[in-house]
């Protein structure tokens, strides 16, 4: 991971990081090699300026200075108070004094911009690039790709087991791996995926058996059948059995305990049973990549589907 260029809250206990912070001359350090640095917002003023904590002296990060804007948008204060006891980047922009104390202007938007032109804008679709989770809307989650620079996961990208709502997968702060969908060079925006670094079919499907019972969640009930989830890449369908308590068990976010009829690599098919459901809080397990993301920078093609389905999920990354 480029730490440079991390998401913010990756820095913010690094040794280096809270060396240049320790002390005024550490930040005139900082200053003077273009460092970028983090710390916690304290607070937010009436000018709407941000307080951050640099271990004694106070910093100061002016409402410009405090979100990267794009051509045409307009900084709302909701994006500045916001801010307040988040980590937050930075770049020394130089001192003042105030009633006889040195203050440290410092720069959010400096660093954001400098993440874009060293860092983002080399990214092509394809890259695999580490995020941070910063909020859930019903349509996807907005992440930290860098420095707190905002991208775009849809929810239809999270995976390919179809959910209801980002936070069936997805916590705010969850540190998490993406590859790059598309891009937008003339606004800077960058979209991202997740679903292809969770394996293909076959890769999840290969830990099940016919003839096993397994736990798996209630994502999709339809006049047809039950889409149960066993992976965050796959799903199975459940009938409904005419004269049972198939429908009492089948309720959207609920656990459930099926049994494998049957498995159908060429149409992709899980066939199951619905045996039992479970009450209660529905804890979040954790995702589980089959790319080795530290290790693997790129990928151009993505194929979901076995090659002898008739129907082909793929991904091709392009500009």
């Amino acid at each position: 991971m480029n730490q440079t260029y991390a998401p913010e809250g990756t820095r913010l206990h690094l040794a280096e990081n809270r060396e240049y912070l320790s002390s005024l001359s550490g930040l005139e350090s900082a200053r003077n090699e273009g460092k970028i640095l983090e710390s916690t917002v304290l607070l937010c003023d009436s000018a709407m300026r941000l307080h951050v904590d640099l271990y004694g002296i106070r910093g100061i990060i002016d409402r410009r200075d405090a979100v990267f804007c794009r051509r045409g948008e307009t900084l709302k204060d909701i994006a500045v108070i916001t801010r307040v006891g988040k980590p937050v980047c930075f770049k020394v922009m130089g001192f003042s004094k105030e009633n006889g104390e040195t203050v440290a202007i410092l720069s959010r938007r400096a660093a954001q911009e400098e993440c874009i032109r060293n860092y983002l804008s080399d990214l092509i679709p394809g890259d695999i690039i580490p995020a941070k989770v910063t909020h859930l809307e019903n349509f996807g989650a907005f992440v930290d790709i860098g420095c707190g620079v905002a991208s775009l996961l849809s929810v239809d990208s999270i995976s390919v087991s179809r959910i209801s709502h980002p936070s069936d997968r997805l916590a705010v702060g969850d540190s998490i791996w993406t590859v790059v969908k598309t891009i937008d060079r003339e606004q800077d925006r960058f979209f991202v995926s997740m679903r292809e670094l969770l394996g293909t079919w076959q890769e999840n499907a290969s830990h099940f058996e016919a003839g096993q019972t397994v736990s798996g969640i209630v994502r999709s009930v339809e006049s047809y059948g039950v889409f149960v989830e066993l992976a965050p890449n796959l799903a199975g369908l459940a009938e409904i059995r005419e004269g049972t308590s198939d429908r009492a068990l089948a309720e959207v976010g609920q656990r459930v305990a099926v049994y494998i009829k049957n498995i159908i690599p060429t149409r992709m098919k899980i066939k199951l049973v619905l045996i039992d459901s479970y009450k209660g809080v529905l804890p979040r397990g954790g995702l589980r990549y089959f790319i080795d993301c530290e290790k693997t920078p790129h990928i151009d093609y993505w194929r979901y589907s076995p090659d002898e389905a008739s129907k082909v999920v793929e991904t091709v990354f392009e500009e």
